[in-house]
């Protein structure tokens, strides 16, 4: 039996249309949907959406497969008996890229030659290495583990902190006394009422002195004002991708902080994103059309 599937660009359609069993409809996020919608299974969102009430529409809706690894903004959104899947697997090898550049660009002083470049100055300063460096990985997700490794060959030594402790996983019940011993903090977890403000006073307290604390996850999960007061004071560093608000007003004491480094929520907006997502998305999808579970189901608590 051929499973309905409504994918909001053509790219989608072309991906997902070479998947047996599956009819792939093109529609337009905002807009009516086609007539198609009536008896669609699964609906593919845009990657900018944020769960918009479509349901009504979507009477025989199973499935809802996100582009994206976070699934925030539509958890407790999507109605009871709809299955909802991210799209990890698709985004870890960028995010980690992005980690792996602002550390290189912080350790090696990168900031400061570029700005001796522009001002045309042959200026030799010395730098640090992320060789023998160590960092902490909180998230031990698919973009936790690719982060290290990409980081190992740099000859860091990589800690993976995970919600419960595992094989080679600590739980986070550990981050007070993990964070004492690393040289920099990488905060890669999922947005959750438990990791909400987890970046906090006593958080960064915790951190070594000169330590650098790194957000690729969500903005809530550090607390802006304690890390701003750390920042001022001159005794951690950071890199942000991601700002809690978002994006910072003009006026945030962020923008003129020493030891910072921010980017624009722009970690994973690479070229080729967007396919690399619909091929994650097709496999699933063809589990599902399969008569299997998808295998990025959101379960429990996100």
């Amino acid at each position: 039996m051929t499973v309905t599937v409504l994918v909001p660009d053509d790219e989608g359609v072309a991906v997902l249309s070479e998947i047996p069993l599956v009819h792939a409809v093109r529609y337009e996020w905002g807009r009516p949907l086609p007539p198609e919608a009536a008896k669609a299974e699964v609906l593919v969102p845009p990657m900018d959406s944020a769960g918009d009430d479509i349901w009504s529409d979507l009477p025989n809706l199973k499935l809802v497969q996100l582009l994206t690894a976070g699934a925030e903004d539509w958890v407790g959104r999507v109605p009871d008996g709809v299955l909802l899947s991210t799209c990890r697997g698709a985004h870890g090898g960028s995010m980690a890229e992005w980690v792996v550049g602002v550390l290189l660009s912080m350790y090696r002083n990168l900031d400061v030659y570029a700005a001796a470049q522009r001002a045309g100055r042959w200026e030799q300063l010395p730098s640090d290495t992320l060789q023998g460096k160590r960092v902490l990985i909180v998230g031990a997700g698919d973009v936790g583990r690719q982060l290290r490794r990409r980081l190992e060959p740099f000859d860091v030594r990589c800690t993976m902190v995970g919600m419960s402790a595992r094989e080679d996983v600590h739980g986070v019940d550990e981050l007070p006394e993990l964070l004492t011993d690393h040289d920099v903090v990488v905060m890669m977890v999922p947005l959750t009422s438990r990791t909400r403000g987890m970046v906090d006073a006593d958080f960064l307290a915790a951190m070594r002195d000169d330590a650098v604390l790194v957000n690729a996850a969500q903005g809530p999960v550090v607390v802006t004002d304690a890390l701003a007061a750390e920042l001022a004071a001159g005794r951690l560093r950071a890199a942000l991708d991601v700002t809690d608000p978002e994006p910072l007003p003009a006026d945030h004491p962020l923008w003129t902080a020493p030891g910072f480094v921010l980017t624009p929520h722009v970690a994973g907006a690479v070229r080729g994103v967007r396919r690399r997502a619909y091929l994650v998305a097709a496999a699933e999808i063809a589990r599902y059309a399969g008569g299997e579970l998808p295998g990025n189901l959101v379960r429990g608590e996100y």
